[in-house]
């Protein structure tokens, strides 16, 4: 890769192993810089872009968030009632949601031969047929990162164990499943700049403003605003990268009326503040 990346989230889990090269990436833990021997771990719809130093060279997993909670289930089933008592563990324990696992050149070497045979095999178009090695692969690669990704200690008795109906997993395929929630979605990606409201949104497909919030975040793990501001943010981050409008111009076009309150969330999602971002633009096309 010898181009930038403008900011962008994923419906799923992204494992970015560099096998090469530099960068700087630019997410909720700001800027921050990767090398040969780094994996970015990035939590579901969380705002990523980059910039290569030269060039940089990583190798992808893109893990459905079902997929995951169903093996945290598993890994505490003496702790965990259900698989929604896995997500809210989940969310306890991993309360970072965009982290670089520095591994070192040496130990992320291990995980070359593993990650170019499971690139060989998603290609390869027979899914059902290496099913069990792709599952063996995972847990291999995911056996020498998970002592690298930060956790938040937690004391786990029957007492805090959640109480909730067990639920059948959900086949999402990075998508949500429900049609007032594509619908939503595509509301805020069409029209960001609109001036939405909870109520708004839910009158857009029929459902409380309650009922709506609590189904997106099951969908997309934020509330539908949330959700608007992350898009803001993306699209914020296209105009400052890709056309000569002034910050404050790129700001009121995505739906922003206050350049201050778009500072801080765009800093908030993208890890600097829109004027950094521009220049950081020019420098680099300099």
């Amino acid at each position: 890769m010898y181009r930038p990346v403008l900011p962008v989230a994923y419906d799923c889990v992204k494992f970015i192993i560099v096998r090469d090269g530099s960068a700087f990436l630019f997410s909720e833990f700001g800027q921050q810089p990767v090398k040969a021997g780094d994996v970015v771990m990035l939590g579901a719809n969380v705002l990523c872009g980059s910039e290569p130093e030269g060039h940089v060279t990583v190798t992808t997993i893109y893990a459905d968030t079902d997929f995951l909670l169903d093996q945290l289930r598993w890994q505490y089933a003496a702790f965990l009632d259900d698989r929604l008592s896995a997500q809210g563990f989940a969310e306890t324990i991993y309360t970072e949601p965009a982290q670089i696992l520095r591994l070192g050149e040496d130990r992320a070497g291990m995980l070359m031969p593993w990650l170019d045979e499971m690139v060989r095999l998603s290609v390869d178009g027979h899914p059902v047929r290496h099913y069990l090695r792709m599952q063996a692969l995972w847990f291999q690669i995911a056996y020498v990162i998970a002592p690298y990704i930060k956790v938040s200690p937690v004391r786990l008795s029957a007492s805090q164990r959640a109480h909730i109906r067990p639920a059948l997993p959900r086949d999402r395929r990075f998508a949500p499943l429900r049609a007032e929630v594509r619908h939503v979605a595509q509301l805020l990606r069409e029209r960001p700049e609109q001036r939405w409201s909870l109520d708004d949104l839910a009158a857009e497909v029929h459902l409380s403003p309650s009922r709506l919030s609590s189904v997106f975040i099951e969908a997309y793990g934020k509330t539908p605003l949330a959700f608007l501001t992350m898009i803001r943010a993306e699209l914020l981050a296209k105009y400052l990268r890709e056309t000569d409008l002034t910050v404050a111009a790129a700001i009121q076009r995505v739906g922003w009326h206050s350049r201050s309150h778009a500072t801080r969330l765009f800093r908030e999602y993208v890890g600097v503040t829109p004027g950094y971002y521009r220049q950081m633009r020019r420098a680099f096309t300099a």
